[in-house]
């Protein structure tokens, strides 16, 4: 009774707050349109709102292949003892594998931050489909041929809370183009300040003390969440075991990206603990399911300052482009900050002693260990990072100046029109990061408090597979930082001392190209990717998918074959050592949901003054500067309710799809399996690499219009 009164309690909080906004803001569709509310089988506190959206929403290679989006709802005190009177609602974005779903793996995608939405992940990244402009107002979606659902089903989820379309209470206000920033109660845009960058909306209440401010209390979020999902959808719990018929442990790989350095080794050693509660009787088992990880996929991740942070200065400099981005006393500065009696590694080692003695919960609520934490990420972002800043090249990609145009944000117009938000059946309208979050998680120093070696120590020793994954062209968390961090995970575990020895061994993406190089021993591996910044898999999204599924499948990262994990070792060269030339910087584009980002001041002050011309979200000096895209996006694309014309062609999945060739484009399946190293072999140039060569961004069908209704 009890839990039937919370599930009727929520459902009409939201109900009264959604014709509340519904009355001002059209574009908020929650609970309409054929919502699903269900509570969770495997605990009655949780509630699930979802929907399938209609085809061409995120168009996918096979018309057959299910997608869910909707928010898993937790009640106020769910996660006590930590503190938490507020309501969780996360979205999440189900799509199944294109092949064999019933058998497929099981990923999670969580993108970074903190604060940082994880439809970055699908739409800009690794999901099924990309966003395309189709005429002028009028986006749509193509499947993409190197989507990580190519090898198995995935969940892109919005945390913490407040995050994307997550949210904790319905809650009108205004966005502020110009600024980033969300004003609540709704106010009218500033004098002078044109009307389409001010944006009234429904948002979360942007209220600091409902999410979450520590990497800690977003484990226990997310552990809950998936609780709520995967119980409300067995058929995509895969069991570690092999016969499927009986019920076992969920298999599952998380991937995270960037901040989720941080999150993937601490949500994955909760999953852990929570299992052993289970065990011990602590947890009732009947009322709870075991989440363990078969894989941890970390891309670009910054993971621990205390070892990573010294290769700042050592990376602007001594890149393999060839490139200088500090004069060398800047360079010598930033060395002796970290070093120095009060910089940045002492004070790290200060904020994890405060953090060890009087908050060894890492819930966030001692102002003090807060405080010497905060201090710790300031110091080492002021003199050790931040010097970087100067030289005017992106925190992203060093070979790029500032404001750079890649990955394009064509998808930030398309999820905040309406269509697309009744579509999939969201709350609030899109933001992209939340400061809120970001904010809290600073006030915190959570940057700072640590343990995450230990951590993926631990994992490997419980036998997951540890992968750490980095492009060779971010800086801010670069791949030497990350490298150290892989030799750090092998010095904290004895049974892998071996990873020392291993050698860096060329990766096969298909009979013509290597991608990068691997140094791997057992289940601990460590990828260098060639040309590709902050988010691999927009640069190289071959070899990023192929690097993937190599993963997951525990096959060998090199080739991609069967491989006797418990005695494996990569064989090569003892240090990744490829040099290229960096490309051009491209010409910024100014997006108009995106304007810190992407304009330069010149363009800032055109919109400011309202000169120029907005087309499909992007600012241009002249109208016909905006060039329309080829004929062939429209029979390529889907937009919601509509499928795409060519998608008829491949209406149906190959019957094996591990016989099916991943070189040819109309059967887009399978990963490549390499027998040797190609002997005239490229690097560092698959086909998306060449994205920002000048002029991409006019020639590519990847421009989408502005909305006009919603944001």
């Amino acid at each position: 009774m009890a839990t039937c009164l919370a599930l009727l309690t929520l459902l009409l909080h939201l109900s009264f707050l959604r014709k509340l906004s519904l009355a001002q803001y059209p574009s908020s569709s929650f609970l309409t349109g054929n919502i699903t509310t269900i509570q969770s089988p495997v605990d009655k506190d949780i509630v699930l709102h979802f929907k399938s959206p209609p085809v061409g929403t995120c168009t996918t290679i096979f018309p057959s292949q299910k997608q869910y989006t909707g928010y898993v709802s937790l009640p106020p005190h769910k996660l006590a003892p930590i503190q938490q009177n507020y309501y969780v609602n996360t979205f999440f974005w189900f799509i199944e594998a294109r092949t064999n779903a019933s058998t497929a793996p099981l990923t999670i995608f969580i993108n970074g931050g903190p604060g940082s939405s994880s439809m970055v992940g699908l739409f800009q990244e690794a999901g099924p489909c990309e966003v395309v402009e189709i005429a002028q107002n009028k986006f749509g979606t193509q499947a993409r041929d190197w989507g990580w659902d190519r090898s198995s089903n995935i969940i892109f989820i919005d945390q913490p809370n407040q995050v994307g379309f997550s949210f904790d209470k319905l809650t009108n206000g205004s966005l502020n183009l110009i600024n980033s920033t969300v004003a609540i109660p709704p106010s009218t845009a500033p004098v002078g300040q044109p009307a389409y960058t001010f944006m009234n909306g429904t948002f979360s209440s942007y209220d600091a003390s409902s999410s979450a401010n520590t990497t800690e209390i977003a484990a226990h979020t997310i552990w809950h969440m998936l609780q709520g999902f995967l119980g409300a959808f067995p058929q995509y719990n895969p069991s570690i075991t092999s016969n499927k018929s009986q019920s076992g442990p969920i298999g599952i790989n998380l991937f995270t990206e960037s901040y989720g350095g941080k999150y993937g080794p601490r949500f994955a050693a909760h999953f852990e603990s929570q299992n052993t509660l289970r065990q011990t009787g602590k947890l009732p088992k009947n009322k709870t399911l075991e989440i363990r990880l078969a894989s941890l996929g970390i891309m670009q991740g910054c993971i621990d300052n205390l070892v990573q942070a010294k290769f700042y200065p050592i990376f602007a400099n001594n890149n393999t482009y060839g490139i200088k981005a500090l004069s060398l006393i800047d360079q010598q500065n930033a060395a002796s900050s970290f070093l120095g009696a009060t910089g940045c590694q002492q004070q790290i080692q200060s904020c994890r002693n405060a953090v060890s003695a009087m908050d060894p919960g890492n819930d966030g609520d001692v102002a003090s260990v807060n405080r010497i934490c905060k201090d710790a990420q300031t110091v080492c972002y002021e003199t050790v990072l931040g010097p970087y800043i100067q030289s005017g090249r992106s925190l992203y990609d060093i070979t790029q100046m500032v404001p750079s145009p890649f990955p394009p944000s064509t998808y930030l117009e398309y999820l905040n029109s309406a269509e697309v938000q009744s579509a999939i059946g969201v709350a609030v309208n899109y933001t992209e990061s939340n400061s809120v979050v970001s904010d809290s998680f600073v006030q915190t120093g959570d940057y700072e408090r640590g343990d995450q070696i230990s951590q993926m120590s631990y994992l490997l020793s419980l036998g997951v597979r540890v992968a750490l994954i980095y492009g060779d062209r971010d800086y801010l968390c670069n791949w030497l930082g990350g490298e150290a961090v892989a030799f750090s995970i092998a010095a904290q575990s004895p049974a892998y001392a071996q990873f020392y020895s291993a050698g860096y061994a060329d990766i096969v993406v298909n009979s013509t190209y290597v991608g990068g190089v691997v140094r791997q021993y057992g289940n601990l591996s460590f990828s260098r990717i060639f040309a590709a910044g902050h988010l691999i898999p927009a640069y190289q999204p071959e070899t990023a998918f192929t690097v993937f599924t190599r993963i997951i499948t525990g096959t060998d990262m090199s080739l991609g074959e069967p491989i006797d994990l418990s005695t494996y070792m990569s064989n090569g060269t003892a240090n990744a050592t490829y040099t290229a030339k960096a490309p051009a910087s491209a010409e910024p584009t100014c997006w108009i949901r995106n304007i810190d980002n992407t304009c330069t001041n010149d363009q800032k002050n055109m919109i400011l003054r309202g000169d120029g011309y907005v087309i499909n979200g992007i600012l241009y000096e002249k109208s016909s500067d905006w060039r329309a895209p080829a004929s062939s996006v429209s029979v390529e694309a889907g937009y919601p309710g509509t499928i795409p014309p060519a998608m008829t062609a491949t209406a149906l999945p190959p019957s094996d799809p591990k016989s099916a060739s991943d070189t040819t484009p109309n059967v887009p399946t399978g990963v490549y399996v390499a027998t040797s190293t190609p002997s005239m072999s490229q690097k560092g140039t698959s086909a998306k690499a060449f994205a920002l060569s000048l002029g991409w961004l006019v020639s590519s069908s990847i421009v989408v219009t502005m909305a006009s209704e919603a944001f």
